[in-house]
């Protein structure tokens, strides 16, 4: 325990943010065919159906997202299969990712995210929740890439732009648009990317490369109509999907600073004998010298908070001034 403190200045201390990224690739292999579907996860609810990177029964099997599929009220009808949960499932998700208006009521999904114009609404959608073992903090902007298989048509959806355009104006955080050309052109957007919650909504006319019918569908033509179903139509369309995640590292850096005159003694009580430093086979004054071997950062009230080991103990001695630049993550 320490006996001699040091206050830090304020230009001591200096507050730094590190983000690291990291390459996630997802291939169709995995999502549709490598285990025979051992790696899906369906429930009794039907709500939503789980993807995992080995078979989901082993130990060593990492949940890798979910997908679902849900509209809005203005689709809704009692001749469809399944109408309460996807209706449900529209109204979750867009509770946490869009949010209610003036009025109390909850906002639909929108193209471009400008709620002032009500006709460019995405009423009929795919959820894709991604799990945070993938995500970490957030996606990164502008790495985000789908690409969906139907017939010989391939299609790829990406983030363009998004670096620059995205939006704030979400209860979950920055959202961009998804574009299926090569760069971002207003009124193209087939879906929304949400950065920090991890999830993608693509329009399910979008999924139908549906040139013909281009207004939101309330039944996709998917071979199974339920939501389990129309997840495995998008898993079995599933060519490749890549992104980059995003860890954010909040450090404070402490220089601690041991001038010409301080630290030159040890606290240990054998140090000196009658004000003189005890040095075994001698009995003679030496100039005072000490081995700093860590550095302990106290509260106000002297309290050890955090204890910084050295790889080696350094020699300091009244001929030599040192600073020690302790980093503490978080």
């Amino acid at each position: 325990m320490a006996t001699v403190f040091k206050t830090l200045a304020n230009s001591d201390i200096s507050l730094t943010r590190t983000l690291l990224n990291e390459a996630i690739p997802i291939t169709g292999t995995v999502v549709s065919g490598t285990y025979g579907d051992t790696n899906i996860k369906n429930y009794t609810h039907g709500m939503f159906q789980s993807v995992y990177d080995y078979p989901f029964q082993s130990s060593s099997a990492n949940h890798i997202f979910d997908i679902t599929y849900g509209y809005s009220p203005a689709l809704s009808s009692s001749l469809n299969t399944m109408n309460a949960k996807k209706l449900n499932m529209y109204n979750q998700m867009a509770q946490v990712l869009v949010g209610y208006d003036q009025t109390g009521s909850i906002r639909r999904f929108d193209r471009d995210g400008d709620f002032t114009v009500v006709t460019d609404s995405m009423d009929s959608c795919v959820f894709i929740n991604y799990s945070r073992l993938l995500t970490k903090d957030e996606i990164r902007k502008q790495t985000y890439s789908l690409t969906l298989l139907s017939g010989a048509t391939e299609l790829t959806v990406h983030d363009h732009g998004a670096q620059t355009e995205y939006r704030v104006n979400s209860p979950a955080g920055e959202f961009a648009m998804l574009y299926t050309g090569s760069q971002a052109l207003t009124g193209s957007g087939v879906g929304l990317i949400y950065y920090q919650a991890g999830v993608v909504v693509l329009t399910a006319s979008s999924l139908l490369f549906s040139a013909s019918s281009p207004s939101m569908l309330p039944e996709p033509t998917f071979s199974g109509s339920s939501i389990s179903g129309t997840a495995d139509e998008v898993r079995q369309a599933w060519v490749n999907n890549s992104f980059q995640n995003t860890t954010e590292l909040n450090s404070t850096i402490y220089f601690c600073r041991a001038a010409n005159s301080q630290f030159n003694y040890s606290s240990n009580k054998t140090y000196l004998s009658q004000s003189q430093i005890r040095v075994k086979g001698q009995d003679v004054a030496m100039p005072p010298v000490s081995y700093i071997t860590s550095v302990g950062l106290y509260s106000s009230n002297n309290e050890l908070l955090a204890v910084a080991k050295l790889s080696e103990p350094i020699k300091k001695d009244p001929s030599t001034e040192l600073i020690f630049r302790v980093r503490l993550d978080y």
